[in-house]
């Protein structure tokens, strides 16, 4: 539900100032602007927000979540992904995998302000999805320190100026991208842009999560339903042919057996010509 946008507070600023719509995140107090995304990169969110919501391994992910461990903090990763509870506000904790897609005109040292206040306040991974020349993804990863408290933190907003993150590798298609703990499978780098690349790993989650390796283990088991009806249907008509009885006993056991059950019984009905 959208709300009107309230009045801009003055700097410094409370995450609890802001409302959900206003077109603000908010860094050490100081208002950011937060605009509508472009086209290139609102297809990249609703596709690779999809990939990553339905990795069999993740709980729960969203779009635009703000993210306010402290008052004066509130990020919003394009894509968040871990235990998001589905209730209203902001979200307390940072999420352990954030994704942030970068076009053209992207204000380079907000976005680095922004990957490292992250990376700071808990998130192990971000990935930063490039769409303007060769699309790739940068990779920045938490060194392991624990998140720091906020008087630590002041002193080291000054330190980061000047030493902004850096990524750990940068990714290409074709590269797979993990995120241990977080995500069950590999994400391919063109599953994050790529529309036809995002529904194959879409469809991929989507049958791990009802038990299916892959779609070739679907059409297996299709295969598998296929011979197993037909074996029914043959040991049906030799048993009438024979003249075997099919007590109500025998259909309900013939309708519960297996592929080898029923195997084993077309033999045993070839050699001796009765039921076992």
């Amino acid at each position: 539900m959208k709300h009107p946008m309230s009045a801009p507070p003055r700097s410094p600023a409370t995450a609890d100032q802001l409302r959900p719509g206003d077109p603000y995140e908010l860094s050490e107090g100081r208002l950011v602007d937060y605009l509508p995304t472009g086209r290139r990169g609102g297809r990249g969110n609703l596709v690779g927000g999809e990939v990553l919501d339905t990795d069999p391994g993740v709980e729960s992910a969203g779009v635009d979540i703000g993210v306010s461990p402290r008052p004066g903090m509130l990020r919003a990763p394009d894509i968040a992904v871990g235990d998001i509870p589905d209730e209203p506000g902001w979200a307390a904790a940072a999420p352990p995998l954030a994704v942030e897609y970068a076009d053209t005109g992207q204000d380079e040292a907000e976005l680095l302000r922004k990957i490292d206040e992250l990376l700071a306040a808990g998130t192990r991974w971000i990935w930063v999805v490039r769409l303007h020349g060769a699309p790739r993804v940068e990779v920045y990863e938490a060194t392991g320190a624990p998140a720091r408290k906020a008087p630590v933190r002041a002193v080291r907003a000054a330190d980061r100026a000047t030493s902004p993150p850096r990524p750990a590798r940068v990714a290409y298609p074709g590269e797979a991208l993990g995120a241990p703990g977080v995500l069950q499978n590999p994400v391919l780098v063109e599953a994050l842009y790529d529309r036809e690349a995002a529904h194959e790993a879409t469809l991929r989650n989507l049958l791990q999560r009802r038990g299916y390796s892959g779609l070739d283990a679907v059409r297996e088991e299709g295969r598998r339903e296929e011979r197993v009806a037909g074996l029914r249907a043959w040991v049906r008509d030799v048993c009438e042919l024979l003249d075997i009885a099919t007590s109500p006993e025998r259909a309900a056991a013939l309708d519960t057996m297996d592929e080898a059950e029923l195997s084993a019984l077309r033999d045993h009905l070839k050699r001796h010509r009765r039921w076992p």
